[in-house]
This record gives C-alpha cells, sequence and structure tokens, in this order.
C-alpha cells in the first residue's frame, strides 16, 4: 500500500500580531491564500469598565457626532452600554472592520472613509464642517492620536472616551521557537505598530536578521513608515487594515509601490 505523501509546507507564512484571541480572521485569510499563519500576540486588550469612563463613553455616544475608531472600541463600548444610533445622529467608523462591528450591535447607516487611516476619516466631508459641533471619539490611548487634535483644531468640542486599553504582552519562548521552525518566508500583518514595536523589543538576537527579512503588509502608510523606522526594508500598504487586505498585500504581482 503506497504511503500517503506529507503536504507540502507553505512557501509564505503570515506572522500575525493581533491581541490575544484574535488572530483567527488572519489564519482564515492566510489559509485562503495558501499561506501558514504564525501567531504572536504582543498585546492583550483590556476593558475599562469604571465609572468615569462609563460617563465619557454616555456623553461621547449622546453627542451630534460618534466616531469609533476600532472594532475593539466597538466591542469594548458595547460591554458596558447598550449601543444604538441616536435619531439625527451621525455615525463614523475608521473602516469597514469597525463599521461591521457596529453594525452587528444594531448600529447601521455608519460612515466610512475610503481608507482605514486617520488622515482619510479627517478628510470625509461629514467632518469638514464642525465649528462648534460636539463629536464623540470611542477610542484608546495611542493609535489614532491624531482625530481629537484635528478636530478641535477645526472648532469641535471632542468628548473623548477610551473604553479599553492595550497592554503590553511579551511573546514567550514557544512563539519564538515556532519562527525558528517555519522554512518558508515570512510576511508580518501589520495593523499595529505598538505591536511590532514590543515584538522587535522582546526579538532574541538570532531571529533579528530574519526577521528584518520579513516582507511587511501595512495598513497605512503610517504603519508603513513605523516599520520602515525599525529597520524594515521590503514594506508593502495595503488596500485597508483588514485581515484579508493584509494578507492580500503578499501577493507578487505590483498593488501599491514599495517606497
Amino acid at each position: 500500500m503506497r504511503a500517503t505523501a506529507k503536504p507540502r509546507p507553505p512557501a509564505w507564512y503570515v506572522i500575525s500580531l493581533r491581541p490575544v484571541g484574535q488572530h483567527d480572521a488572519v489564519r482564515r485569510a492566510a489559509a485562503r491564500m495558501g499561506m501558514g499563519c504564525i501567531a504572536i500576540s504582543t498585546m492583550r486588550i483590556a476593558i475599562r469598565d469604571d465609572a468615569d469612563t462609563r460617563a465619557r463613553l454616555r456623553d461621547a455616544l449622546a453627542a451630534p457626532v460618534a466616531i469609533f475608531t476600532s472594532p475593539n472600541a466597538v466591542r469594548a463600548a458595547a460591554a458596558t452600554v447598550s449601543l444604538r444610533r441616536r435619531r439625527g445622529q451621525r455615525t463614523l467608523a475608521i473602516g469597514a472592520g469597525t463599521a461591521a462591528a457596529l453594525r452587528r450591535h444594531g448600529v447601521d447607516d455608519v460612515l466610512v472613509p475610503d481608507r482605514a487611516d486617520s488622515d482619510a476619516l479627517l478628510a470625509m466631508d461629514a467632518l469638514r464642517d464642525v465649528d462648534g459641533t460636539r463629536i464623540g471619539l470611542v477610542t484608546a490611548p495611542g493609535g489614532r492620536d491624531r482625530i481629537a487634535p484635528g478636530l478641535r483644531a477645526r472648532g469641535a468640542e471632542v468628548v473623548r472616551a477610551d473604553v479599553y486599553a492595550r497592554e503590553p504582552r511579551a511573546p514567550t519562548a514557544r512563539d519564538f521557537d515556532a519562527l525558528r521552525r517555519t522554512r518558508g518566508r515570512w510576511a508580518i500583518a501589520l495593523s499595529s505598530g505598538e505591536a511590532l514595536a514590543t515584538l522587535m523589543a522582546h526579538l532574541p538576537a538570532d531571529l533579528a536578521p530574519a526577521i528584518h527579512r520579513a516582507r511587511v503588509l501595512a495598513g497605512s502608510e503610517r504603519l508603513a513608515d513605523e516599520a520602515r523606522a525599525l529597520g524594515f526594508g521590503e514594506v508593502r500598504v495595503a488596500a485597508g487594515a483588514r485581515p484579508g487586505e493584509l494578507v492580500a498585500a503578499r501577493d507578487d504581482r505590483p498593488r501599491r509601490h514599495i517606497r
């Protein structure tokens, strides 16, 4: 009886730096592209549910304009209060993934920019003339720190609710052993500069040359610049920050320029 041939290992592996428990979408996107996935969480999501945060969130959600900056912001807010769109309120999401999270919690008719980044959000028509407008910003410390100053510079009153925090998590020895065992090329799905910086801060010296040869698949120009500042030379800007968009940027066919 002929022995069954072992499946050939993937030529490429996606390194997912998503928070603890949030790698599944990257795994599925990688599998559709015939790629393996190495999950290394360098942060965890901690929901803030203290009295001050709840009060800030209620004020933010009562504003005529409400902005959500990530799916985690939606999930954290929904864990604290019941989400719903107020009559006449405009709801904006940083990207399609955040808008989808809002729809799952009953908030539809969400405005989304062409690209999932702060500059694209601030360029939306809904935020051009906001002098004197009260705007709720449902977010977390770090990551989207250009939105509130940009709105205030236009005369808006920003009510910021930091509903969760990203807590750094050092990768484990098992995480690094998984990298050492792979024989294919690596592509890093990058949706958080903090996640990549934490990985590099804890990276063993023997893995540094190989990790710097990885192809970075960045969800925005800002993230691409952060990767270059950390020494990465092969950086591609994806069409967006959703897992499928990030993984698709690994394709060797031309998509967007590599600076």
